[in-house]
């Protein structure tokens, strides 16, 4: 190396800190550090990132980077802690005692580590793992790897610790904001969670929208949940919480909110109230099919979805620290009026008439008008025309 390892150092902590890497994905960031070890004339065949999320799905992925090749992102399962590769593997050594570990295939003792998928099939002569630890907390590791025979110099060893604090420390700062992101999708939705990351936090920090307005809700919970056992309840309302959300989710909607077994979602993804409409109605029609596809020896799921376009404050609501970021108004409880006539009539799929008269292409029929608690004047309700008529003499 024609320059000395405390300027190349330098110049790569300067550049983990600088605005530039600031901006960058850890993705970027991978492939960025690889390029700039390879350029400062390190043997860097092989650079990876093994990095543990809070993800409902996923326990952590890995990031790895190659020259001349795209950057490979494999996702871990939650369960894969439990699998062989799991268990006993280089990341997990290094995080459980702290310290760094370096594996060369051809010393004894090599064969202690089974063969990451990663790292397969590309001849690497050395493996240095660091782990990355904030406090006693598990960030995930770093792995800098090389097809020189003769592995890395002791100057290349020096230069890895020598960048590893910062690099630990911008890891770190990357990977809170990707959780705070991955939680707030997880438990209250992706555009709330945006709108909360962005300083809308406010008790009254409020704004009237007006979207396409959805509540499905299962039938009979209150029969199942006296009937079954716990366990089977739960797998009954995840099993449903399973078909209905997708369905949403695919169609552009934005679940706001679970209420025991109810589901409140808005649809507005344009300025267009009846495209809205449109694929708030095709969300819920997927949502009835894929429950009508689910076979359970004990118990038959279905809802009832209630439907309707209008306005509602959306924003925050609550006292002091303890808020809720969600929609109220009037016709977010006309929703849910209609709602409990789905419950009542038996109609799987009910609208309220200005979303009916919203829905382009699609022939409705008439339920009558209905009383709805909390409302002076009935309120006429559509189905959709070759939707099977209800026994009742709901009007």
């Amino acid at each position: 190396m024609n320059v000395s390892i405390a300027d190349i150092a330098l110049v790569i902590i300067e550049w983990l800190v600088s605005d530039y890497c600031h901006d960058l994905d850890v993705a970027n960031l991978v492939e960025g550090l690889g390029v700039r070890l390879v350029n400062a004339g390190l043997p860097i065949d092989r650079l990876a990132f093994h990095l543990f999320t809070i993800d409902p799905e996923f326990l952590g992925r890995a990031i790895a980077w190659a020259p001349g090749e795209s950057v490979e992102i494999i996702s871990r399962r939650h369960g894969f802690e439990n699998t062989a590769l799991g268990q006993r593997n280089p990341v997990r050594h290094v995080l459980k005692t702290g310290a760094w570990l370096t594996v060369r295939p051809d010393q004894p003792g090599a064969d202690h580590w089974p063969t990451h998928d990663i790292y397969a099939n590309r001849q690497l002569a050395e493996l240095v793992f660091a782990p990355l630890l904030s406090g006693s907390s598990w960030i995930g590791a770093v792995s800098l790897s090389t097809c020189r025979e003769r592995g890395f110099k002791p100057e290349h060893h020096a230069l890895f610790r020598r960048i590893m604090p910062t690099l630990r420390t911008v890891i770190e700062l990357k990977m809170l904001q990707e959780r705070s992101t991955n939680l707030l999708d997880t438990y209250i939705g992706t555009e709330t969670g945006r709108r909360i990351l962005a300083g809308h936090i406010r008790r009254d920090d409020v704004e009237t929208i007006e979207a396409a307005l959805m509540i499905c809700d299962l039938r009979d919970f209150t029969g199942l949940s006296n009937r079954l056992s716990g366990d089977r309840i739960l797998h009954f309302l995840n099993s449903y919480f399973d078909q209905v959300l997708p369905a949403i989710e695919e169609n552009g909607g934005e679940v706001l909110k679970f209420v025991g077994d109810a589901i409140l979602a808005i649809f507005r993804i344009s300025d267009d109230p009846a495209r809205n409409c449109s694929v708030a109605f095709q969300a819920s029609l997927s949502a009835l099919s894929r429950l009508a596809s689910l076979s359970e020896a004990d118990a038959t799921l279905s809802a009832g979805v209630a439907l309707h376009y209008g306005a509602a404050s959306y924003g925050n609501i609550g006292s002091g620290h303890r808020l809720d970021f969600t929609v109220i108004g009037r016709d977010v409880n006309l929703t849910s009026r209609i709602q409990t006539v789905c419950a009542s009539s038996g109609e799987p799929l009910l609208m309220s008439s200005r979303f009916a008269k919203l829905l382009t292409g699609i022939e409705t029929r008439s339920c009558g008008y209905h009383e709805l608690k909390g409302f002076a004047e009935k309120v006429e309700l559509f189905a959709v025309a070759d939707q099977p008529h209800a026994d009742s003499d709901v009007s």
